[in-house]
């Protein structure tokens, strides 16, 4: 019995985030690494330099940025699946790297290294499950990305914790967990191939009938005469030849278009502030961040491992309601609400000092804590907690830079915006060691201030993407007006108008989907009464 088609879509776009489990390890299990004894002896005594131990983790992203210059061209030239699977190619060899370090010099190439396949494999995953989803549930299948990253934080947490605390001061302390990184790669380098190439990229090449046998593998359980399948067809051969009529995007066209510029920026803008809420602080520097609190690193290996459990129940929150409750909500609550928790947390640490001092990253001072200060400390736990479950259920910020970036079938526009991510993300992972060191809790206030602003910027300014189909993105950010609330693009009445629309065969190429509101459906004067 054939598998239903959204099933088996998902399962596909399932097997394309591995990438994603991958990203998810090793963001976290460097909080690990970097306290092992036997890693700090094998590091030598450059590891008392708070910049190369900053750089450790921040080279990483370092690579991740440069690993999305050749996707643009490698996703053109040899399709999704093959620039996957050279992702994941050279991330085994820095994760191998990482593994044997003999110094400081082969660990930060294995960080570089493994950062550049997982830039690869980042920014085209995402696009890859976008371009093979069915509209109603692309949100849930492009967000996935973002809960295999949990379960790959989560793996990491767990077993950095388990290695701490049984393996302490050996070497197997830090190379196991670097070792088992390598493994998620391995059948996403065999298999990637078994998977469905995008449908769009075939029709992009002229070839037209592989997609339409690609589209009725993916939604038709292999019928090419299904509507929806010659729906799809005829919608991307219109975006395509409509792209072709204007010409290949150049740089230029860009910045010079409104509309364009609009989407560049708005990405651009989004993908820095992800990196701004503090989440990535966390993640990396979590040993900084519950020693300033008087915890042992064992313990605070603990307390991440059951920080990473909270965060996917946050993730399949998300993955789960982001189709019904559209992006721009999730989107605005949980950054307010990571912000007031950053508030907390500052309260917090201010009240409750630890060891806060020049070398706190390298030499924690436990103290002694009286009644109160463990009552402020279980709270500060809890605080980080909140933010990593709240840090989940807005992860849905990667399905919008996707279907931003629908810019004349140019990856141009990705990397632009992908830029932002990686070199905010760099920026936070080399200044926090130092800014511990230096202000101590008021580092804090920064992701406090920034997921407030977050927040009334996205409410301001990004129009609802929810149910709309990957062609009508030129369409929605040329009528959106630039102030969203209060329009009719602050939200998506039906998330499933796109999709019925195209099996209905009553969409019409380049155009918005079908408001529907109150049973009627408005379109450019023309109005009927809407049959569910």
């Amino acid at each position: 019995m054939p598998l239903p088609p959204k099933v088996y879509t998902w399962l596909c776009g399932l097997f394309a985030s591995l990438g994603s489990i991958i990203f998810g390890y090793d963001l976290g299990v460097i909080a690990g690494v970097l306290p092992a004894p036997d890693f700090i002896r094998v590091m030598g005594s450059r590891y008392n330099n708070p910049n190369l131990v900053g750089l450790i983790a921040s080279i990483f992203v370092l690579g991740c940025f440069f690993g999305m210059i050749p996707v643009a061209y490698a996703a053109d030239k040899f399709g999704r699946r093959v620039t996957i699977q050279l992702g994941a190619a050279v991330y085994i060899l820095g994760g191998a790297l990482q593994t044997g370090a003999k110094n400081m010099d082969m660990m930060l190439a294995g960080r570089f290294f493994a950062g550049f396949g997982v830039g690869i494999m980042s920014d085209l995953a995402p696009l890859y499950q976008a371009e093979i989803a069915h509209p109603s549930i692309r949100g849930r299948l492009t967000t996935l990305q973002q809960f295999m990253l949990g379960i790959g934080a989560f793996v990491a947490s767990w077993v950095t914790y388990g290695t701490s605390a049984g393996l302490k001061g050996s070497q197997a302390e830090w190379r196991i967990p670097l070792g088992i990184q390598i493994i998620p790669a391995l059948p996403l380098i065999s298999f990637m191939l078994l998977l469905p190439e995008s449908p769009r990229w075939l029709m992009e090449k002229g070839r037209i009938e592989e997609a339409r046998q690609t589209l009725a593998r993916l939604h038709s359980n292999g019928d090419v005469d299904d509507p929806f399948v010659n729906a799809q067809i005829d919608d991307m051969k219109a975006d395509i030849d409509k792209a072709r009529d204007i010409g290949q995007s150049s740089w230029k066209e860009l910045f010079v278009v409104p509309s364009n510029l609009r989407r560049v920026s708005l990405g651009y803008i989004l993908q820095f502030s992800v990196q701004m809420t503090g989440v990535s602080a966390i993640q990396y520097y979590s040993t900084t961040i519950f020693t300033t609190m008087g915890f042992t690193s064992t313990r605070i290996l603990l307390f991440q491992s059951i920080n990473s459990i909270i965060a996917l129940i946050g993730e399949a929150c998300c993955v789960l309601w982001v189709d019904h409750t559209g992006r721009r909500r999730p989107l605005i609550i949980g950054n307010i609400a990571s912000g007031l928790s950053f508030v907390v947390g500052s309260i917090l640490m201010a009240r409750y000092p630890g060891t806060v001092h020049n070398n706190a990253h390298l030499h924690p001072r436990p103290h002694r804590r009286t009644t109160s200060s463990s009552v402020g400390l279980r709270c500060f736990i809890i605080c980080g907690c909140l933010t990593m479950v709240i840090s989940g259920f807005k992860s849905n910020y990667l399905d919008i830079q996707f279907l931003l970036q629908r810019l004349h079938r140019t990856f141009v526009s990705t990397a632009i915006t992908s830029s932002s991510s990686w070199i905010s993300n760099f920026f936070i992972a080399q200044v926090t060691p130092k800014a511990f060191a230096a202000i101590g809790w008021k580092y804090y206030l920064v992701f406090a201030i920034c997921g407030h602003t977050n927040a009334l910027f996205i409410w301001a300014f990004f129009p609802e993407t929810t149910g709309r189909r990957l062609e009508e993105m030129d369409a929605l950010f040329e009528n959106a007006p630039l102030f969203v609330p209060g329009s009719s693009f602050a939200k998506v009445n039906d998330h499933r108008a796109a999709e019925r629309e195209l099996r209905q065969g009553t969409f019409v190429p380049g155009h918005l989907t079908e408001e529907v509101d109150k049973g009627q459906i408005v379109e450019e004067g023309r109005e009927e009464k809407y049959v569910a």
